[in-house]
């Protein structure tokens, strides 16, 4: 817990100076006199966790939360000093108390409810099985995120081919489709898209908008998968047969009292989408929608409700551990606070400093670039983090959902993609991504390393998404 204070340090100046505070709802922070050094937090704490885990991975497992910490005061205390508690505090508390405390329950609900959920048995895998898993995976994206569907499915996809000399490109396109493309059509599927949902994108804006290129994406790099699979099956089929350490038995799926649980999340993501009361309720100056807090509530209530009827053995079959809801907890309070500045120098918009990256993204009669976007979006999504990258970009194009979901809706749509698809280009683009792979990896699967699934996702996903970007956004 002490590593999260440095993410909660304006919180705590704001409840011992509670005047000031509810003072801050009318100060804001001049982004367009803010240099561009303001963001270097932000920089910093992206880049830490994108090289932390490959150049100094023991002191990272160990120390990360103490680092994104570090990143988040270095971000709170200059802001504060600079232009004073109001205008800081308001800042950092409206985005921890509206946007990160409902991320990060909906995150915990979905990865404690789905590991409650147990996939038993064993199927053998042939390329139309894993095929089929792969269908099934990605379609379960949407509905229990990313991160749930990974957990439910990777392992009993693991089972199925533990016996085949070739089974690495199963793990990678698992996280291609699974881990990333499927998610692409609910709040509920990546991060980046319930960022979305927070700032006032409708719930089913992305079913609506997004189902021809995900349909599209996805469907040829699951042709692809299944080529290859078969080509490398048939080669198997002349070398020494290797023991099936996981023989084919029934495939049952236990733990089916957590089902509805998830169909409650559902329901209450979409009460909050309908429910609209008006009634605003003032926490340490931050006004909280009502249907917000009931949504939140609710949500961790089905997650907790979780843990009493899940059986345990169901969950230590899963492997399920709090660990990695714990990283993603600490890393994102410091990636939502570091950002703050960073929104402000971009709602700056040509008057900001980031004034050039604006001018990448708008054609020369101040038309966005919507292919511009999809390719800068889905490129730093790539490297660093695909939730922040969204919000940075969203706010690129104006910030107002209305505007985005109806005049630019394909400039919405260009960014969503971008952020979605191009998640699965390295192993640090998602959090699912760099999870599947040390699960596979513990299971004695030969996985490629860093660059070597980049070759991968540079030869088969790179030309799907220059096919999807000239039909869908240029």
């Amino acid at each position: 817990m002490r590593e999260l204070f440095p993410y909660f340090t304006a919180l705590a100046i704001a409840m011992l100076f509670p005047a000031q505070a509810l003072a801050s709802e009318i100060h804001g922070l001049p982004g367009v006199a803010m240099p561009l050094w303001w963001g270097l937090p932000f920089a910093g704490l992206l880049l830490s966790i994108a090289t932390g885990p490959l150049l100094f991975p023991h002191a990272w497992e160990h120390h990360y939360g103490k680092i994104a910490g570090a990143w988040a005061m270095l971000a709170v205390v200059p802001l504060t000093i600079a232009f004073g508690l109001p205008s800081a505090g308001e800042a950092v508390l409206h985005t921890l108390l509206t946007e990160y405390l409902s991320f990060i329950i909906l995150l915990f609900a979905l990865y404690t409810i789905s590991g409650g959920i147990l996939l038993a048995g064993n199927i053998h895998g042939t390329p139309l099985t894993n095929a089929g898993l792969l269908l099934i995976g990605a379609l379960l994206a949407s509905v229990i995120g990313t991160t749930g569907a990974s957990m439910i499915l990777i392992r009993p996809m693991l089972r199925a081919n533990d016996n085949r000399p070739f089974n690495a490109h199963v793990v990678i396109f698992f996280i291609f489709l699974v881990s990333n493309i499927g998610g692409s059509l609910t709040p509920l599927g990546d991060p980046p898209l319930f960022v979305g949902f927070l700032r006032g994108v409708d719930f089913f804006w992305t079913t609506a908008n997004l189902w021809r290129e995900t349909l599209v994406t996805g469907g040829l790099v699951l042709v692809v998968f299944l080529a290859l699979d078969i080509v490398l099956h048939r080669r198997e089929g002349g070398m020494p047969k290797i023991k099936d350490p996981t023989p084919d038995t029934r495939v049952r799926m236990r733990g089916l009292a957590n089902l509805p649980l998830l169909a409650g999340v559902i329901g209450a993501i979409l009460l909050s989408a309908s429910w609209k009361p008006g009634v605003s309720i003032p926490i340490l100056g931050v006004g909280l929608e009502l249907q917000n807090l009931v949504r939140d509530a609710i949500i961790l209530a089905l997650a907790l409700l979780s843990l009493k009827v899940s059986y345990k053995s169901h969950r230590e079959a899963n492997g399920f551990t709090w660990e990695p809801i714990a990283e993603v907890a600490k890393l994102f309070a410091g990636i939502f606070t570091c950002i703050v500045p960073v929104i402000a120098i971009l709602r700056a918009g040509h008057d900001g400093a980031l004034a050039p990256l604006v001018a990448l993204v708008t054609s020369a009669d101040g038309q966005p670039n919507n292919l511009a976007y999809f390719w800068l979006t889905g490129a730093l999504s790539s490297f660093l983090d695909n939730a922040p990258t969204y919000l940075v970009f969203f706010e690129l194009a104006g910030g107002d959902a209305n505007h985005l979901m109806t005049e630019a809706a394909s400039t919405l749509a260009a960014i969503s993609a971008g952020a979605v698809f191009m998640g699965a280009n390295t192993y640090i683009g998602n959090a699912p991504n760099f999870m599947v792979f040390a699960i596979a990896r513990h299971r004695g699967f030969k996985m490629p390393g860093f660059f070597g699934y980049m070759a991968w996702s540079g030869a088969v996903l790179i030309p799907t998404f220059l096919v999807a970007g000239f039909l869908f956004f240029r």
